[in-house]
């Protein structure tokens, strides 16, 4: 595309002159074109974008849309439990993101996806191949991903209608009952329902992005629904391990309901835990597991079940914890 720069640009950034022109284009955008010398002033390629236009020149600009981020592959050792031609089921260890994001560019699980397995869906996009759903960083466990975008939108289609049963396992501050109606603060923040003979609590209150630290999420009655049932697995005079059921899949879901009802996971500083214990002098993150993952194979319809076992740092500390 030819330019001419009239008298009235005389002073006027180079940059600033060009992005005028292409309205739909950032300044950022045209600013690569330049450094690419992709922008020509009288017929000679200018790399400066704050050169100052005397008015009067000619420009020559050759566009070029910004290529799509993509994450790269990454020599990073992963726990496989399964893989076969539509998905791959993984063991995620603690203080990996699943994904870039912020501060975190490189050594995701996505890097070391992208290394081990011969194909992802794109369904995701670029920088998140293959991702269906995601843990957060500490938090360790299973993760199913998808290798093609069938797979990718069956298993989608049945986190969305709740046909996935997702279990954690937490280590939390104080005891949970093992019947709900023991506890009438406990009765504030859910309601006891018995499955299978078992006494578990849910919990029903809605979350969104906490308005004073967008780091956090926050239990508010405009929030999105999100629904966990909670059980007691066992318990000591200070500590319990509970098991945490989600059917919905909001973003720190088990961390802020347990929280919310008095039962922090413990080493989640964030969401109220004690920031020193003396049973744990070393722990640098919050204890909670990705335990057991069931859904409908997207190819033979059949139901499967996976499980993870603790990690190692995650038993000893229990050990400590007299779980």
């Amino acid at each position: 595309m030819v330019l001419d720069a009239g008298p009235e640009a005389q002073g006027e950034r180079l940059d600033q002159f060009v992005v005028k022109r292409f309205a739909e284009t950032s300044r950022s955008l045209v600013q690569e074109w330049i450094r690419a010398g992709r922008v020509r002033v009288d017929g000679k390629a200018e790399c400066k974008a704050s050169r100052r236009l005397r008015g009067g020149e000619t420009l020559e600009v050759d566009p070029a849309e910004r290529p799509p981020l993509k994450a790269e592959p990454e020599a990073i050792d992963i726990a496989i439990v399964y893989e076969d031609d539509h998905l791959a089921v993984v063991d995620k260890a603690a203080g990996m993101n699943v994904h870039a994001g912020a501060g975190s560019a490189s050594g995701t699980l996505v890097n070391a996806l992208l290394h081990h397995l011969t194909c992802l869906s794109g369904s995701s996009g670029g920088m998140r191949p293959g991702i269906v759903h995601r843990l957060d960083r500490y938090t360790t466990g299973l993760l199913v991903v998808a290798k093609h975008d069938a797979a990718h939108r069956h298993l989608q289609a049945q986190f969305q209608n709740r046909q996935v049963d997702k279990r954690y396992w937490a280590a939390v501050e104080g005891q949970v009952p093992a019947n709900p109606h023991d506890d009438p603060k406990l009765l504030r923040h859910g309601r006891p329902v018995m499955r299978n003979g078992v006494w578990w609590l849910r919990i029903e209150m809605p979350i969104r992005r906490d308005k004073r630290n967008r780091v956090k999420m926050a239990v508010a009655q405009n929030g999105r629904e999100a629904v966990s049932d909670v059980r007691r697995l066992r318990g000591s005079d200070r500590f319990g391990l509970a098991e945490v059921r989600i059917h919905t899949g909001r973003t720190h879901q088990v961390r802020v309901h347990l929280a919310s009802a008095g039962h922090p996971v413990v080493g989640d500083t964030i969401y109220g835990a004690r920031k020193a214990l003396p049973e744990l002098p070393h722990l640098d993150r919050y204890l909670l597991h990705a335990r057991s993952l069931e859904f409908e194979h997207p190819d033979t319809g059949a139901r499967v079940r996976f499980e993870a076992p603790l990690p190692t740092d995650f038993g000893s500390c229990l050990r400590a914890l007299g779980l």
